[in-house]
């Protein structure tokens, strides 16, 4: 595949160009994020990391290399296409003068990723931009670290970080830990999830119940639904208490003795006409916050069952994940007043309109990682914060300033993000805990 660099892209000129009318919004370059004296550490001195030498002092011959590799074709090409033309967009609005971009396609597989890295190491790349899926990230890994080269992945597979190679996906543990602690603030002790039967459910959960235990908050149930099935409402039976049954009119026959006994022909005068059949009390929860890890039509099905059987969302908080962190979460009512963990908004709104404006199309939600990626690797290439493309550079423990907030990457190679609380409106989402300006803010 021919190498594809961002200011020898003439079809992008025509558009890019529009970009211009845009400058009043257009933001700072990425640097690194405002850092106060002393800088906490966020965990004990890690030893030294093993890499290779720095390469000796010469004269720069050119622009940096760095490869991005995503799936161009394939399932997941519309993905990768908006990951590679928000990448674009990030060098032309942050000067990549030093950084000559080079895509590669992994066509979504680990054969196609690995074929992708041995292309990249062979033009001679100094960072590695992706790849998205875990087993392309697998793939690539070996490659990557025998060519010296580090890596800053998409994926959220925490087992691949480390050893040069970085995760910058949007961890949903991270999003647990920073509703729960926002929650424990709000006085809340009592905590529940009903989370789908996947690794992902599995992971929300036991995040749950660590991040409550540490904090001296409780987890009261912890239960499961079958996803496939499409139907919640035997783990929501189980989730809440079973309300007393409808009674029936004192005196009242049921229906099977009614078969079996036929009404008098005159009923008495004093006979009364039985009251309405009464509805079953609102459940009783065990729990005062509710972790819903769904999205989409699903979250739909479980927040409307839920309250049919009787939850109410004013008494009882729900709280989400990274999947209701979509544009249309508030037209959902039976999530009003729900929490849940996100990216400052403001700043990601910024970049859904640039996108737009210069695209002609809405970026996917991880498109921005794109965008971050890239203009990290521009913070990167200017030797601020240690050796080009370095692990010394990458692990600056300032941290880095993007369209997804605050962010850093530790000695372990995963990401820590400075992340809001929003809470669900149908007027559009409220910031009801704002975002970290710093690492030293951080107090989740």
């Amino acid at each position: 595949m021919p190498r594809r660099s961002l200011p020898r892209f003439a079809s992008l000129l025509a558009a890019f160009a529009g970009l211009t009318a845009l400058a009043a919004c257009m933001p700072e370059p990425i640097v690194p994020a405002p850092l106060a004296t002393p800088q906490p550490p966020y965990g004990p001195p890690p030893p030294p990391a093993a890499q290779p030498a720095p390469p000796a002092a010469v004269a720069p011959s050119g622009p940096a290399k760095i490869a991005l590799l995503v799936p161009l074709s394939g399932p997941n090409a519309g993905l990768g296409n908006a990951i590679l033309d928000a990448a674009q967009m990030a060098l032309f609005e942050n000067g990549g003068d030093q950084l000559t971009l080079v895509p590669r396609d992994t066509k979504g597989t680990p054969a196609g990723a690995a074929a992708a890295a041995h292309s990249a190491v062979d033009s001679g790349v100094k960072l590695i931009l992706g790849p998205l899926l875990a087993a392309e990230v697998e793939a690539v890994t070996p490659i990557a670290r025998d060519a010296h080269v580090n890596v800053i992945a998409f994926s959220t597979v925490t087992n691949l970080a480390g050893n040069g190679t970085y995760l910058m996906g949007f961890l949903p543990r991270q999003e647990v830990v920073r509703e729960v602690a926002y929650a424990r603030q709000r006085g809340i002790a009592r905590f529940a999830t009903l989370a789908p039967d996947t690794p992902y459910g599995h992971l929300m959960a036991d995040a749950l119940r660590e991040t409550a235990a540490s904090s001296g908050a409780t987890v009261t149930k912890i239960v499961f639904f079958d996803p496939r099935t499409g139907d919640p409402s035997t783990a929501i039976a189980v989730l809440l208490p079973v309300g007393p049954a409808p009674p029936t009119a004192a005196g009242s026959p049921d229906i099977a003795a009614q078969a079996a006994t036929p009404p008098p022909a005159v009923p008495p005068p004093s006979a009364v006409p039985p009251p309405p059949a009464v509805p079953p009390p609102p459940a009783v929860p065990s729990f005062d916050a509710l972790l819903l890890p769904e999205g989409g039509e699903q979250l739909q099905t479980i927040a409307h069952k839920l309250a049919a059987a009787g939850l109410d969302n004013k008494a009882t908080r729900l709280l989400g994940s990274g999947l209701w962190d979509v544009p249309d979460i508030g037209r959902e009512s039976a999530l009003d007043g729900g929490w849940f963990a996100a990216s400052p908004p403001d700043p990601r709104r910024d970049f859904t309109q640039r996108f737009h404006a210069t695209y002609g199309r809405e970026p996917p939600r991880l498109a921005s990682l794109g965008y971050d990626a890239a203009a990290l690797a521009g913070a990167l290439a200017s030797g601020k914060s240690g050796p080009p493309f370095s692990m010394e550079a990458i692990q600056n423990p300032n941290g880095f300033s993007g369209v997804d907030g605050l962010f850093r990457f530790t000695p372990d190679g995963l990401v820590q993000r400075g992340l809001a609380v929003l809470q669900v409106d149908p007027q559009g989402n409220i910031i009801v805990s704002p975002a970290p300006r710093s690492f030293q803010d951080l107090g989740y």
